[in-house]
């Protein structure tokens, strides 16, 4: 049953039968359980898939800042943590305009948003050892949600690059490191967003191809 629903959900956003904003939280986050098939950009020990209307503005070792004509991404993913399998228990937070724990087999992560200064919210995503925030008004919740899954379940690791990159202490001397299991939604400052960096700029229509 669980399966048939995530399915009708990816129909009716793909063929624009229904607005994006009439699904529920619940009912977008069901769609980590479709495994992505294919990626389109290639790192240094891991892979991913960017959605069409979207592109990278910067790129560090293990940091991206992915911007989709409106908001920046911050996406951070976590090889240490990936090659030490670490495990995390994430506990739901009831004061967050949503909160849910993510398991989809042997992967796992949160969603959490919270609402920040001016009316915005911090959308934070942590799933298979990567992280994405982003901060969005707040009619754009679920469209950023869609946008940061269809990245975070598409991750795709090179063990072997990663482990020689690990016994060359270069992952060591990343220029920026974060606890992807630590989330921000309390804190004064975003571990990765740069308040400044807020600079939204007039929306267009969103382009239906976000689930692949």
């Amino acid at each position: 049953m669980k399966k048939i629903v995530i399915i009708i959900v990816m129909l009716l956003i793909l063929t624009g039968c229904t607005n994006i904003n009439d699904l529920s939280y619940e009912e977008i986050a069901q769609n980590f359980a479709i495994e992505s098939s294919k990626t389109n950009e290639f790192r240094t020990g891991y892979n991913y898939y960017l959605p069409r209307g979207m592109q990278v503005s910067d790129s560090t070792l293990f940091n991206e800042v992915i911007d989709d004509g409106r908001y920046n991404y911050y996406l951070y993913v976590d090889a240490v943590s990936y090659l030490n399998k670490v495990e995390y228990d994430y506990q739901e937070n009831s004061s967050s305009e949503y909160s849910a724990n993510i398991v989809n087999g042997d992967k796992f992560g949160y969603i959490e948003v919270n609402l920040r200064e001016n009316n915005k919210y911090l959308v934070e995503i942590m799933y298979n050892y990567a992280k994405i925030e982003v901060i969005v008004d707040k009619n754009d919740i679920k469209l950023s949600m869609i946008s940061a899954i269809s990245i975070l379940r598409s991750i795709e690791y090179n063990d072997n690059i990663i482990t020689n990159l690990l016994e060359d202490d270069v992952l060591n001397f990343a220029e920026e490191e974060m606890d992807i299991f630590n989330t921000n939604g309390e804190d004064d400052e975003s571990v990765l967003i740069d308040p400044d960096d807020y600079n939204p700029v007039e929306e267009t229509v969103p382009d239906t191809d976000y689930l692949n």
